[in-house]
């Protein structure tokens, strides 16, 4: 192992675990799961790039702790986020006739820490799992918090359930193996937290995010950073019945994007849609008199910078039309008594949360939106 290690604590009482960012921390996952269940059995997630890439790291590690783990490889990409896949999960689990007080870890992305949460989260009806992500986007988002699930065909992310991790391994190391596009992709999720409440940090994202992109030590800083950010907002609204919402800034855009592609990630991944989607919120925010034309222009130069797209004109293929995306919006989870929520903003790191928005003025800026 080399460098620094970080730890930022998820404060949740006795649900509560510590996050671990560093280099080279994947080689520590036996010793550290040895030291939290020593006994159990455990099982390895992962998906088929990710298993080429540190598999076998991850086994040789739980091996020379004294486990001998099971290892369930499922297809990469969003489409592994069905009922059928978790379906083929939970039955291998059972095939292995693991017990409530075994072990499931999440190798691999959002999709796999996703899956693999969930299948944790029902498995006789609820077992402990660790988080190990492998993407930026993971390590700075979706592996912390709990959030778990599965997509449908109506939309992202419907069916799932909160089920924390008791431990969230994040080796930086793992992030060189990633293609440029996913790490870029990942950065959008880094850029949101400055967006949401933090100035400063957003500012020093526009000073440093050449250093991050170079993996220096700023990337592991950066990383710190958003975990401290999610573990904060987290700790303070573990269901999302408040604040937490906050941390969907560009989601609701950006799901219905998603979900207008078909999760095809050859023409759109999740980091991409939350940009395209965080530009758009400060977008119809201008629309709305809330935030200036200055932020906006700031918020698209930041991601164009990044390699990431801001327009819906830049995704491949036929671009989605306003009718078609405001079917997606109107059936996101945020939708609260058939009234649209969204996270808008008074300018950069001034995000709030907005309720019963009039539909008519979504309608009207995705018309325009959808030709820029």
């Amino acid at each position: 192992m080399s460098g620094k290690e970080i730890t930022v604590d998820v404060a949740l009482g006795e649900r509560s675990y510590p996050i671990h960012i560093g280099d080279g921390l994947l080689e520590t996952l036996g010793a550290r799961v040895a030291a939290l269940r020593p006994n159990a059995r455990c099982a390895i997630i992962t998906d088929e790039n990710v298993a080429a890439l540190h598999a076998a790291t991850a086994m040789e590690s739980l091996s020379a702790a004294g486990f001998t783990p099971l290892l369930i490889t499922v297809p990469a990409g969003e489409p592994s986020k069905s009922m059928a896949m978790l379906e083929e999960v939970l039955s291998q689990l059972l095939d292995a006739r693991l017990e409530r007080s075994d072990l499931v870890i999440a190798l691999g992305g959002g999709v796999v820490g996703d899956l693999a949460g969930f299948a944790a989260a029902v498995y006789k009806r609820g077992m402990d799992f660790i988080q190990v992500p492998t993407s930026l986007l993971a390590q700075v988002d979706s592996s912390v918090g709990g959030k778990t699930g599965i997509n449908a065909k109506q939309g992202k992310n419907l069916i799932g359930a909160f089920h924390q991790p008791i431990l969230v391994l994040a080796d930086t190391g793992t992030l060189k193996t990633l293609p440029e596009r996913e790490f870029a992709a990942g950065y959008a999720e880094v850029a949101k937290y400055g967006l949401i409440d933090d100035a400063d940090f957003f500012a020093w994202l526009e000073e440093n995010r050449e250093a991050v992109f170079a993996h220096e030590s700023a990337l592991g800083e950066a990383i710190a950073a958003s975990c401290r950010a999610k573990a904060k907002i987290v700790s303070m609204d573990e269901r999302e019945g408040g604040v937490r919402a906050l941390l969907n800034l560009g989601h609701t855009f950006g799901h219905a994007l998603e979900g207008y592609v078909k999760y095809d990630a050859a023409r759109l991944v999740h980091g991409e849609a939350v940009a395209i989607g965080m530009a758009q919120a400060h977008r119809f925010s201008n629309r709305m008199n809330l935030c200036s034309v200055d932020d906006v222009a700031r918020v698209e130069r930041h991601l164009k910078e990044a390699g990431l797209p801001v327009s819906v004109r830049e995704i491949p293929g036929t671009p989605p039309d306003a009718e078609a995306l405001f079917g997606f919006i109107s059936q996101d989870k945020k939708v609260t008594s058939g009234k649209l929520n969204f996270i808008l903003t008074n300018g950069i790191g001034q995000s709030y949360i907005a309720r019963d928005v009039p539909g008519d003025e979504v309608m009207a800026f995705l018309k325009e939106d959808c030709l820029r």
